[in-house]
């Protein structure tokens, strides 16, 4: 493979911030996507919250790039073909999907870091993924108990928690590059 189609994310923190840059690429390329070709009859209130999800995303995307300056991996191709996004219930299912996957990824990564003030940046990063997937999930099932469900909170109230490899695996569908995290 050559640099320009794969990307290994590296070992330790450096390894581990590019994993959430990775997932950061992903989401941020989405919503602009999401918000550069409206679904049909989107509401004002919808443009608002994913235009701010947006915003969020990109944010966090270029904070990770800035703190792994040399070190970061290369921008990511991604390949969104399986999603209409002409079509609302398309679009809400997939935001969810990587809003979630971004929740436990972050909370599956977190007891790998060393650096404490990496971990406090990811642990602010996801409040805000939480928030994120909550909106989201209201949007879907609106009125309902979906933005806290037990397929994302378990029985003692704690969100899930996914390995990288994991996390990777659902990604992997959306990535073109090849993302290895043989390191982490």
């Amino acid at each position: 493979m050559t640099p320009a189609f794969a990307a290994d994310l590296g070992a330790g923190d450096i390894g581990i911030l590019n994993y959430a840059y990775a997932l950061e690429q992903l989401e941020a390329a989405f919503y602009f996507k999401v918000i550069e070709t409206p679904y049909a009859d989107i509401t004002e209130a919808e443009t608002v919250l994913l235009t701010d999800i947006r915003d969020h995303e990109i944010a966090h995307r270029d904070f990770l790039k800035t703190a792994l300056a040399a070190d970061a991996i290369p921008d990511l191709e991604v390949d969104f073909s399986a999603v209409d996004f002409g079509d609302r219930t398309s679009v809400l299912t997939t935001a969810q999907t990587f809003e979630d996957i971004g929740v436990s990824a972050y909370n599956g990564a977190g007891q790998l870091l060393t650096n404490p003030e990496y971990l406090l940046a990811a642990g602010r990063i996801v409040s805000v993924e939480a928030r994120h997937s909550a909106a989201i999930r209201n949007l879907v099932s609106p009125d309902s108990v979906a933005f806290a469900g037990p397929d994302v909170v378990n029985e003692n109230g704690l969100d899930v928690v996914r390995a990288p490899a994991e996390v990777l695996a659902l990604a992997d569908p959306f990535i073109v590059t090849e993302v290895t995290a043989t390191n982490l």
